[in-house]
């Protein structure tokens, strides 16, 4: 039986082998969606005790710099997906770690709040780097295994979130030792640099390392580029017409959106509410992101093993029901009033909500082959319309923190109910099993 088949979809992940394109490629995009999320995410822990004097930002300012960071993300996601259609995967990533890389170096020069606002905007273009990650492993790995693959790479360069959280307070505490505490420049600017010359190796390793597709590149396979035949819808408008898009679009908001809204406040709600230090508060909230190092992978693999049995109808399930429990925890969460009770809950929450994103994106390499990196790109967008959603109503209502999650675990739990609205034709159902029985009957 065929594992990892040279010019095939994989169906076996060998997490220790670099020797064929598909584990390449698998190992390659979580790094650079770590790096990725490392950056997007950079400020967020230094913001109350560093930023925020040397800039002198208001409360509203931080909130507002926060949107703007999610909010253009959503943008970037809508296109990214259609250009990995386009020019592929491949190329696509390379281009955007080049940019994040310039994003994240150039917000160490803003003296005041109009350029500290446009340099968040720009940095929040890479985190379209989600639905690139989505879209290589989904070409590269076969139907049983797909949401593992989907799961695990985009889990694992989540745990980004959550590295950043402990590693840029120390990283920039840490620039004292170069002299930098005493100069024009903060520590704070100076810290920029680090993830931002990393990402500029990792686009170099994925321009040399990585294919578009397990046969090759796009530019030389014309035939397996994704495109609309003459007649048909374009590939955005395909995806953007089915129904099922939008539902997972919403659920996605329910999911990832509640992550990156957390990931966003939770050093600020623990130094608030427990009275906490910048950097006691930022490894406390670590400890959400890095969850991603196995929930998002399990929510996946369950979404893949309840497929065994009931096909595509079990994935659907399956995250209905996580994203039910998830909305629970969330309220249970808001409610702990003890640091030990409400670390240990928000680690419980943490674990569901990746279980959740995982599940999604188990299900949505089936939606539409054809428009793929289309319906990534919405349903990715989806979740940083549900953060900028959060962010918008805490800072118009005026709602504290905890009362914030309080309602939103209630919407999270009522959206994940609107999953049950996603149907599969027998066609769909029968399409995925042929194909997973196509794959596994390939000679080595």
């Amino acid at each position: 039986m065929n594992t990892l088949s040279s010019g095939e979809k994989a169906v076996k992940i060998d997490l220790f082998s670099l020797g064929t394109i598909q584990m390449r490629t698998f190992h390659l995009t979580w790094i650079a969606f770590f790096l990725c999320f490392f950056g997007w995410f950079s400020h967020a822990p230094l913001m109350n005790a560093s930023i925020g004097p040397d800039l002198g930002l208001t409360a509203a300012q931080k909130t507002l710099a926060f949107i703007a960071s999610v909010g253009i993300t959503i943008i970037a996601r809508l296109m990214i997906g259609s250009l990995c259609d386009k020019i592929g995967p491949r190329k696509a990533y390379v281009y955007l770690l080049v940019f994040g890389a310039f994003a994240v170096a150039s917000s160490a020069f803003a003296y005041d709040w109009t350029t500290y606002l446009i340099s968040r905007l720009a940095i929040g273009v890479i985190g379209a780097s989600f639905v690139i990650t989505q879209y290589h492993t989904s070409v590269m790995f076969s139907p049983k295994i797909v949401g593992l693959a989907n799961a695990t790479t985009a889990g694992w360069g989540n745990l980004g979130g959550g590295v950043t959280q402990a590693v840029m307070p120390l990283l920039a505490s840490g620039m004292a030792v170069w002299g930098f505490s005493n100069s024009e420049w903060a520590q704070w600017r100076s810290a920029m640099f680090v993830p931002a010359i990393i990402m500029l190796v990792v686009a170099f390793l994925y321009w040399k390392y990585t294919t578009d597709c397990p046969k090759g590149n796009y530019d030389d396979l014309p035939n397996d580029r994704p495109q609309a035949k003459k007649g048909e819808k374009g590939l955005f408008a395909d995806a953007a017409s089915d129904y099922r898009v939008w539902v997972l679009f919403l659920m996605y908001a329910g999911c990832f959106g509640m992550e990156l809204f957390v990931n966003g406040k939770a050093a600020t709600y623990y130094q608030t509410r427990f009275s906490l230090d910048e950097t006691s508060a930022g490894l406390i909230a670590s400890l959400f992101g890095l969850m991603n190092l196995f929930a998002r992978s399990t929510g996946g693999w369950l979404g893949d093993k309840f497929s065994v049995k009931s096909g595509l109808t079990g994935r659907v399930r399956w995250l209905v029901v996580v994203m039910v429990i998830e909305g629970m925890l969330l309220m249970i969460f808001s409610r702990m009033s003890l640091l030990p009770s409400a670390v240990g809950m928000m680690i419980f929450f943490s674990l569901f909500v990746q279980m959740a994103e995982g599940a999604t994106y188990s299900v949505v390499p089936f939606i539409n082959k054809r428009s793929l990196g289309a319906v990534a790109g919405i349903v990715g967008a989806g979740g940083n319309v549900g953060a900028v959603f959060y962010a918008q109503y805490m800072l118009r209502t005026g709602t504290p923190l905890e009362d914030c999650f309080l309602i939103f675990g209630a919407i999270v739990s009522v959206i994940g109910l609107v999953g049950f609205s996603i149907k599969f034709s027998e066609v769909d159902e029968r399409n995925a099993v042929e194909e997973q029985l196509r794959l596994e009957a390939i000679p080595v």
